[in-house]
């Protein structure tokens, strides 16, 4: 089952700056600019999470990962001009 995610990061290094955001693009979508919504299965966010460490030095950089529930998410306000928030899958097919 997927799991929606909130990745936020602060990196000073443009170029490991980049790197993440490039990153993150391939996961999901970016709703400010150190901040991307996710929705991953546990193989993915595994995944993500493994890459992500090869790319930051921890003495400086901070990722901060937020797991919500679906229940959550009915709750989310979103104010002023930005993307719609991510939405979950509806169903799987299996």
């Amino acid at each position: 089952m997927s799991q929606f995610y909130v990745i936020v990061y602060d990196i000073p290094c443009n170029k490991r700056r980049k790197k993440i955001a490039d990153l993150l693009e391939g996961y999901g979508q970016r709703v400010q600019y150190s901040v991307f919504e996710c929705v991953l299965f546990p193989e993915k966010y595994k995944e993500l999470k493994r890459r992500l460490r090869k790319r930051i030095k921890t003495k400086e950089d901070s990722i901060r990962i937020y797991p919500l529930k679906s229940s959550a998410l009915s709750r989310v306000e979103i104010w002023g001009a930005s993307p719609p928030l991510t939405q979950l899958p509806g169903s799987v097919v299996v």
